[in-house]
């Protein structure tokens, strides 16, 4: 497969290319925050990448997220957690939400966010964010970061991609074999267009406006009493938790687009006297929940937003930063010689599942802000607003916990438990969970396989050593943490690399070479 973008040579130039002057065994297209993760995720295993991006300046209005404990415990991983808390808002930072009528009117319903994760939410600079995991990636040895590069064309063949790079200034292209390559390069991927991959919509897009502006009114008012978002009868506002910074996001109707005078616009949604004193930029964008019809062609990957669209983009980050984790260590495993074929297989399986999953939470969330808008403007009162709204509780978040576990060839099953509700789902050690692990045991588990050890008679060491036997990295975590306990009913828990429960036992199985051959993806029937 070819394909040749505008800057590119011609289709008979880059197939009778014979020798590329680069090898790599990854090639990442993309040093935005999911292709510096990606990157630091193999590296973090040992494996080498280059790195290439187009862009060689931050973004001039850049936006924000709010970065899930889940994520920033995937980060800590990484030795990236306290940078990032480092270079975001402050611990005392809101994180609330708030939904009301008017923003002059009493809140209908407040709620301040909470975890029970190692971790606790973050809120960061999204441009900020990126260039400091990008500042991270440039320094470690295992990363060649090519800046100013543009991915121009790509040929995918059975065993590995070359891919055609232009340099920035000089022009000069180059030619890169990759054993594999992962497409980071973003909602408008240009390795999603060269793999022919369609993006598959849940419905038909709606047009909205967001206005970055500066509010020392809206920051005295609203943030400082805890909020970092507010709901209002006809769009909604977000603190950037920096220099009085907010968001204020806007649906369009059919045959509008953004005016000439935003803030006006602004103004009549929000039902509100609001008198910014700066305008930083204005964007018009769409609303498409969409997910890539496949996620890997031969050894070819969309990763991040190049696999899934969602907007507000602040939406993606999470699932942006699960996807680079989840193929960084599988891709590892498979280089380093013990993932088989299905676990690198499987990333597809888990993380599409995962992204229809938050596609769907995603969907039902914005329906229950518009009917919330329309009945806002149509005059609802304050108690009808609000019973709707404790009607509709679970629809105004993500998928949580529910959305976090997932069920995979290479996860040893056994007993199927019932799905809940995002709040409805209590910490456990079923196959496919998150490991429900404090701070302190979560930084013992080791960077491949970990296998959790609760017996009295260290019986999973003989597990661990047929393990190591076979070349599979097993790192052994023995434990008598009552608070692991408490959560753990089973004292055999095998983790995976992002702290996914691989499988669990009362005791030392009989058949500890099936569950090896199925979690590393060797065998998976």
């Amino acid at each position: 497969m070819l394909c040749d973008t505008d800057v590119t040579v011609s289709a008979q130039g880059v197939g009778l290319l014979a020798t590329p002057a680069l090898r790599t065994e990854v090639l990442v297209v993309g040093a935005g925050t999911v292709g510096a993760i990606l990157a630091l995720e193999l590296a973090h295993h040992n494996v080498t990448s280059i790195v290439v991006e187009r862009a060689v300046s931050e973004p001039r209005h850049p936006g924000f997220d709010l970065l899930a404990g889940r994520s920033m415990e995937l980060l800590r991983r990484l030795g990236l957690a306290t940078l990032v808390r480092q270079h975001g808002a402050g611990p005392d930072e809101p994180t609330g939400l708030q939904w009301s009528q008017g923003l002059d009117d009493p809140p209908i319903l407040t709620s301040v966010g909470c975890t029970v994760q190692a971790e606790g939410r973050q809120r960061v600079s999204g441009a900020r964010f990126a260039k400091h995991l990008r500042d991270a990636a440039r320094r470690h040895p295992l990363i060649d970061l090519r800046e100013g590069w543009t991915f121009a064309g790509l040929r995918v063949e059975s065993d590995c991609a070359v891919a055609e790079l232009v340099a920035a200034g000089t022009g000069d292209r180059h030619f890169v074999e990759a054993r594999h390559v992962a497409g980071c390069d973003g909602a408008h991927s240009t390795v999603r267009r060269c793999l022919e991959v369609p993006m598959e919509r849940l419905s038909t897009p709606a047009q909205h406006c967001s206005v970055h502006f500066r509010s020392e009114d809206l920051t005295r008012r609203f943030a400082r009493r805890g909020l970092s978002t507010v709901i209002v009868g006809g769009g909604a506002l977000v603190s950037r938790g920096d220099d009085d910074t907010w968001i204020g996001h806007l649906r369009l109707g059919p045959e509008e687009s953004i005016t000439t005078d935003p803030v006006a616009g602004l103004r009549a949604a929000l039902a509100v006297r609001l008198d910014p004193e700066e305008v930083l930029g204005v964007t018009q964008w769409e609303d498409s929940l969409a997910v890539a019809a496949t996620y890997q062609r031969g050894p070819a990957y969309l990763v991040g937003e190049a696999a899934h669209r969602f907007h507000p983009v602040t939406e993606s980050a999470d699932i942006s930063i699960g996807d680079a984790v989840d193929l960084g260590w599988k891709l590892a495993a498979a280089i380093n010689g013990w993932g088989g074929p299905g676990l690198l297989a499987s990333y597809e399986g888990e993380r599409r599942q995962r992204a229809l999953i938050d596609r769907e939470m995603l969907a039902r969330s914005l329906e229950t802000r518009r009917r919330f808008s329309r009945l806002a403007k149509a005059g609802a009162t304050r108690e009808l607003l609000a019973e709707v709204l404790r009607q509709e509780a679970h629809r105004t978040g993500d998928a949580g916990p529910a959305g976090e576990r997932i069920a995979s060839p290479v996860i040893w099953a056994d007993d199927h438990p019932q799905w809940s509700l995002p709040d409805e789902v209590p910490p456990t050690v079923t196959p496919g969970a998150l490991v429900p692990a404090g701070a302190q045991l979560l930084d013992r588990l080791g960077p491949e396989l970990t296998l959790v050890d609760l017996t009295d008679d260290d019986a999973g060491r003989p597990l661990v050593a047929a393990a190591r036997k076979r070349g599979i990295p097993v790192a052994h975590v023995v434990t008598a943490d009552p608070a692991v306990r408490t959560h753990w009913d089973h004292p055999l828990v095998l983790v995976r690399p992002d702290q996914h429960v691989a499988w669990r036992a009362k005791s030392a199985p009989d058949d500890w070479e099936r569950v090896l051959d199925l979690v590393t993806g060797c065998k998976t029937t």
